[in-house]
């Protein structure tokens, strides 16, 4: 991370802290819900099928930035399906960084070739070993890990959301981030429950077994992007929700934290680890502000 980007995040929080303000600092684009894919926990994709136009998606990232948004993603259904008049996921990264956007990361399922060095982070969705990865996701596995050999740069993360499939495969997630060119880390969730997808979720009890496996994992030396001192939280479901420190912009409509946030009860069952560990450091928690530093000055 630039020596500017610290110390414009490290002013953000003091001002939020000290303050007490709702300001958000990230802020995430949906590109469009169409995908290639119809996973087993997914409950948004190919709703409408529609790609937004770039002269709009333009106007939502002016409008995040003049929010005072300076973490910006590009989400899905599938962010690499994106393409307008010519243009791709490419020009709307370049044009994030020339707008002044300090970190620009990418979320895709890894099925499209991964050309896209501009981007901080691309978030790679990888959900187990082959058997358990395929079972959620379809025959996809070997085609991601042709597409990582073949990435140009070394900005992939591999994102996890554990359910009641994959929950016994976080080690091998673990090990495969470790081991893999071009794979920087992985960033682990907790199955949210959306509607229709109720009994993918996990109890209390496999939350605190799955966060003792990847403790156990970050001890022996594997590359997580999620913090320790944010578990017993999220274990718990006791940590503050909504986030109003992050954003969702989807077809002109701007809500706050995530885009589901109007369905009943779903806050309260939220799987999302960034939820938990930005609200927590927002809420001025020490033992997260002191780990947060540590995973971000490492991994971005």
């Amino acid at each position: 991370m630039k020596a500017s980007s610290f110390l414009h995040f490290a002013r953000f929080g003091l001002r939020t802290i000290l303050l007490r303000r709702q300001d958000p600092i990230l802020g995430t684009i949906i590109l469009t819900d169409k995908c290639n894919l119809h996973c087993k926990h997914c409950s948004v994709n190919n709703i409408t099928a529609v790609i937004h136009p770039y002269r709009q998606v333009i106007g939502e990232m002016r409008q995040l930035y003049e929010m005072g948004v300076r973490i910006l993603f590009f989400c899905g259904g599938e962010t690499f399906l994106w393409a307008d008049s010519g243009r791709t996921l490419r020009d709307l990264v370049i044009e994030a960084k020339r707008m002044g956007f300090l970190i620009v990361n990418v979320v895709t399922n890894g099925t499209f070739p991964l050309d896209l060095p501009e981007a901080d982070l691309i978030l790679l969705s990888l959900d187990g070993d082959r058997e358990r990865h395929n079972a959620i996701r379809g025959d996809t596995y070997d085609l991601i890990f042709h597409n990582i050999r073949r990435a140009p740069a070394d900005n992939i993360c591999f994102y996890m959301a554990i359910n009641q499939i994959n929950k016994d495969a976080i080690r091998e997630v673990c090990l495969a981030a470790r081991d893999t060119e071009h794979v920087r880390a992985v960033s682990f969730n907790f199955h949210t429950p959306y509607p229709d997808t109720e009994d993918l979720a996990l109890s209390r009890e496999e939350k605190a077994a799955c966060c003792q496996v990847i403790a156990q994992m970050m001890k022996e030396g594997a590359p997580v992007f999620n913090l320790k001192s944010a578990f017993p939280c999220l274990i718990e479901n006791r940590f503050p929700t909504p986030c109003h420190q992050c954003v969702v912009m989807e077809n002109g409509r701007l809500s706050t934290c995530g885009r589901c946030i109007e369905v009943p009860g779903l806050c309260e069952r939220c799987g999302y680890f960034f939820v938990a560990e930005y609200t927590l450091l927002f809420r001025g928690n020490p033992r997260v502000m002191l780990d947060m530093l540590r995973t971000y000055l490492r991994y971005i």
